[in-house]
């Protein structure tokens, strides 16, 4: 299996078109029904919850369940207040980051539709004396949307809970990386689709039930994924997100550890990742050649990971991520190789699983 097989032109067609889509936490119906739409012919059925994760069953009805996962929402903001002369304060949804608001072009979603504002920012001419070279923080970042009073703000549909996402698009940078906001983790859905996609074009048979989860607020705690776990109650779960690059500037190694874009998926050691499953997944990356790295997280592995791990009777759960430069901006950016391998070890580690495939330590 090739990158251009997996990188294929309506793949990526399908990728642009999902990530420029604002799915912001708690808002995410509108990618989930582009992800359910693209998905659909390599599947045999599906099933949402009440918040809106989705779950692609390839093989449903077969006692052994296989998950593998992504979530599909992004971090944004909510107004939460309106001056009296037309300027909007925020409050975060998911961890945004107040530094890079500034300058920045925003929609706010309201159900006339989308209304688009900025950030405004004092001009560096004005910030002297107490002012001088204050930074942005959440209690001085506001949103300009044109308007000279509260009343034509809120005559434009706005109002206390709208949410506000960026309005940055998806581009491909140098022929080598793709770059956008909300990579984090909606390149996930696209890679677990395509793993779908390949299992169809390829002809394999499952001998287990595949579950393909696009799970909802992850960034707010993993709820979505904590649901739809007990929903599905699976035997094991695979799941795919994104972890920083260390090799840009302002990164410290002996913090962070080293990964770098470019040099395949990263493979996770946690007390949440089962040693059994993560020892196959390795296996099956040196037998077929795909590089990896590995990292290390002390305590919780903060994914989706940890939800499908201690949920129920408890999940045989790994975690394979995606190398990210500039995670939480609207840049974020990773490197079309890493992208292709992820497909191929999952769908590789896929191939390898059995059914009723025993991952306990002791028997």
């Amino acid at each position: 299996m090739t990158n251009d097989q997996i990188l294929t032109p309506d793949s990526l067609e399908f990728l642009e078109k999902y990530i420029n889509n604002a799915s912001p936490t708690g808002f995410e119906s509108s990618g989930q029904k582009l992800w359910l739409e693209y998905i659909r012919p390599y599947i045999d059925s599906y099933e949402v919850d009440t918040y809106g994760s989705v779950a692609a069953v390839i093989n449903p009805g077969a006692a052994y369940k296989v998950v593998i996962e992504a979530h599909a929402d992004e971090i944004s903001w909510f107004v939460h207040y309106i001056t009296d002369d037309g300027m909007i304060y925020l409050v975060r949804n998911g961890g945004s980051d107040h530094q890079i608001a500034p300058s920045k072009r925003v929609f706010i979603h309201t159900d006339n539709g989308p209304i688009k504002a900025l950030f405004g920012w004092p001009a560096i001419h004005t910030r002297r004396g107490k002012n001088k070279e204050q930074a942005p923080n959440t209690t001085n970042i506001f949103l300009d949307c044109g308007c000279k009073n509260k009343k034509e703000v809120e005559d434009l549909g706005i109002h206390v809970g709208c949410v506000v996402t960026y309005e940055d698009e998806f581009m491909i940078l140098n022929d080598r990386y793709f770059v956008g906001r909300a990579l984090d983790n909606r390149i996930g859905g696209y890679m677990i689709a395509q793993v779908a996609r390949m299992l169809k074009e390829q002809g394999k048979q499952l001998p287990y039930a595949l579950y393909l989860v696009n799970s909802v607020q992850e960034e707010v705690g993993l709820r979505g994924a904590h649901m739809i776990a007990h929903r599905i109650q699976p035997d094991v779960a695979i799941v795919t997100d994104v972890t920083h690059d260390t090799t840009t500037p302002m990164i410290d190694k002996i913090e962070q550890g080293h990964c770098a874009a470019g040099d395949g998926p990263s493979l996770t050691y946690a007390p949440a990742v089962q040693n059994n499953l993560l020892k196959l997944i390795i296996e099956t990356a040196k037998s077929n050649d795909i590089p990896f790295q590995r990292e290390a997280a002390s305590r919780a592995t903060g994914t989706d990971t940890d939800a499908f791990a201690y949920s129920n009777r408890g999940v045989a759960s790994a975690l394979i991520s995606l190398p990210l430069r500039y995670m939480h901006t609207t840049v974020e950016m990773t490197h079309k190789d890493d992208v292709a391998n992820v497909v191929k070890l999952i769908y590789q580690t896929l191939l390898k699983i059995e059914d009723g495939h025993d991952f306990r330590y002791l028997k």
